[in-house]
């Protein structure tokens, strides 16, 4: 039974030691499935692991759990990237990844790293820029020296080299030069996960229209990362479309107190002064 944390603001307001990754998926596929409970999503993970528990992948060196996790996710298990469908926001919701066993590199990249965990194999998600990958650290205990190996859970858990990161590091905008630096490939703390997940469901839901619903996405990230200013000016961008005057003015005078000096607090002091003035011809 998952203990701790069953709320939103009680998930995000744990350090980064104590927030679990699955418990926070489901709070945000509640959305959708207002009965979802983490118990219930723990017990499918456990589930799809059982055959690897206790299999002696423990012992293996990295590469050779790589490919064992591949064929059991997705060869066995079936999973896959959604090509077909890549925005659907069903690809970022566990229990239909679960289900429907298709998604996108994120959402299988917590499903293949659950399982991994489960496996006693030394898996974590990376917040590559632009392409959610997975990392599995090289094994001592089989005789290997540190370091990791980088697969991709989008396309079957392939392996991937440094001239793989380099050409998909250079399709990215501000990435030209290819230049793979350590940030790239560290490991991801549950909190930058879910806050990725959260960036993804918001840009869908904006770009479906559906503005209350990227509200609630930048409500949780603000609320995971309160002390962002780049979430607070994202918050009170929408905001200021909603109408909610009031909440745009407090976040963009907290993004002005946390980064003063910013290159944009010009335009972000601009957007205050414009939103005090709306307040004042309102009174």
């Amino acid at each position: 039974m998952v203990k701790g944390a069953t709320s939103w603001d009680e998930v995000a307001r744990l350090p980064d030691g104590s927030l679990d990754l699955v418990v926070g998926a489901t709070l945000i596929a509640r959305d959708e499935y207002p009965s979802l409970e983490p118990d219930g999503m723990v017990a499918k993970l456990d589930e799809l692991a059982s055959p690897l528990v206790g299999a002696g992948l423990e012992g293996l060196a990295a590469v050779a759990q790589a490919q064992l996790l591949a064929r059991h996710v997705f060869e066995e298990l079936g999973f896959r990237g959604n090509e077909a469908d890549y925005y659907d926001p069903k690809n970022s919701l566990l229990p239909d990844v679960l289900e429907r066993r298709i998604g996108i590199p994120i959402s299988l990249a917590l499903v293949y790293t659950e399982i991994a965990k489960r496996a006693d194999v030394d898996a974590t998600g990376v917040c590559f820029p632009g392409h959610f990958l997975v990392r599995i650290e090289r094994n001592t205990q089989a005789g290997e020296a540190p370091g990791a190996i980088l697969i991709d859970p989008f396309y079957a858990g392939k392996t991937l080299t440094e001239e793989d990161l380099v050409r998909m590091l250079k399709r990215i905008p501000g990435e030209a030069d290819g230049a793979l630096r350590p940030e790239h490939t560290a490991p991801a703390t549950a909190r930058a996960i879910l806050v990725r997940m959260l960036v993804n469901l918001k840009s869908i839901h904006a770009s479906r229209g559906d503005d209350a619903r990227a509200m609630l996405m930048l409500d949780r990230i603000v609320s995971l990362t309160p002390t962002s200013a780049a979430a607070l000016k994202g918050r009170a961008i929408l905001a200021t479309k909603l109408g909610a005057h009031e909440v745009a003015r407090a976040d963009l005078s907290r993004a002005l107190e946390l980064e003063p000096d910013a290159s944009d607090a010009p335009a972000t002091r601009e957007a205050l002064m414009r939103l005090s003035r709306k307040r004042s011809s309102l009174n």
